[in-house]
């Protein structure tokens, strides 16, 4: 779990501001592609959003660490981590 910066979300019917992003893999093929699982929620972890991310290409050559997905998957949904 990674602290945002905090983006704006239209949710059932009002702004909520997401603070937070979770993420993990739900398949790797360990040749040319990943694909995660992430949300974003609030600071009471109410889930605000959700998806499935594809990593394949340079970017799955590139992804060797926990903290290169993490940037992969943040840069992918246009968010900035800050812890």
């Amino acid at each position: 779990m990674k602290t945002i910066q905090p983006v704006s979300i239209w949710y059932n019917g009002s702004m909520r501001e997401a603070t937070t992003l979770q993420a993990y893999v739900i398949n790797d093929n360990l040749i040319d592609s990943a694909i995660f699982y992430y949300s974003l929620t609030n600071d009471d972890l109410e889930l605000l959003a959700s998806g499935n991310l594809k990593i394949s290409g340079d970017d799955y050559i590139s992804y060797e660490t926990n903290l290169d997905a993490w940037n992969l998957i943040s840069d992918k949904l246009n968010l900035i981590i800050l812890v």
